[in-house]
């Protein structure tokens, strides 16, 4: 995997992009000009991988446009040594930028390809992330309960198994609405079946599915 100054200079100019397009969390700029993008898209994209788009992965998913990466980090307010849990592994960009916040991070990928894929790449870029393969509407309540919870994949509704893994005080961050559009949504927990909840911005995600996972069942999760 190489990473040459060209790419270096594209991605400088995404990250001066994102602050020109709103992001203000600093920490979040630095991680998006430091993580070498390209290393997580399709073969024969890479030159493509620091314009401001989302791209094509395997098992008919995408890697998220850059500023809605950025975007739903700045709304998940990430504290240096948060649990986190991403509900969408995908090709593990977000996961990478989560860990550069300062997270512990948990993520669970229902396509078998993907989970293998972004399982090695993380581990040979260095970053010590818990992956799972399994079904991310059950959340994981063995590891929970979390302080911030991400949904990277679009809901018809906020998840009600997913809040119960919140911890108050907690924050979750998910596009909720239908098959077209979602409202990014966001949802402080302030008590015990208390929440502020807040909606950011229309966004276009794959949709978040539920029951049987892709390559296997749904009994358990698998984790690397």
């Amino acid at each position: 995997m190489d990473d040459t100054f060209r790419l270096q200079g594209k991605r400088r100019l995404l990250a001066e992009i994102l602050k020109m397009k709103g992001i203000k969390d600093q920490r979040i700029i630095e991680a998006i000009r430091k993580i070498p993008r390209h290393f997580f898209v399709a073969r024969g994209l890479e030159d493509k991988a620091y314009d401001d788009n989302p791209l094509p992965i395997s098992s008919g998913q995408t890697i998220s446009q850059p500023y809605t990466v950025a975007f739903q980090s700045e709304l998940l307010e990430v504290e240096t040594g948060n649990k986190v849990l991403e509900i969408g592994t995908g090709s593990g960009y977000q996961a990478a930028v989560l860990s550069e916040l300062g997270a512990k991070v948990y993520s669970i990928e229902r396509h078998e390809e993907l989970y293998k894929t972004a399982s090695a790449l993380l581990r040979k870029m260095g970053y010590n992330i818990n992956l799972f393969y399994g079904d991310g509407y059950k959340g994981l309540p063995t590891y929970g309960p979390f302080d911030r919870i991400l949904v990277t994949a679009g809901a018809t509704e906020i998840p009600d198994e997913l809040l119960k893994q919140l911890k108050t005080g907690g924050i979750m961050v998910v596009p909720v609405g239908d098959n077209k559009v979602q409202k990014m949504t966001r949802i402080i927990k302030t008590g015990d079946n208390k929440y502020e909840i807040t909606e950011h911005n229309n966004f276009i995600f794959v949709p978040m599915l539920k029951g049987k996972v892709s390559g296997g069942s749904d009994e358990g999760f698998k984790k690397k």
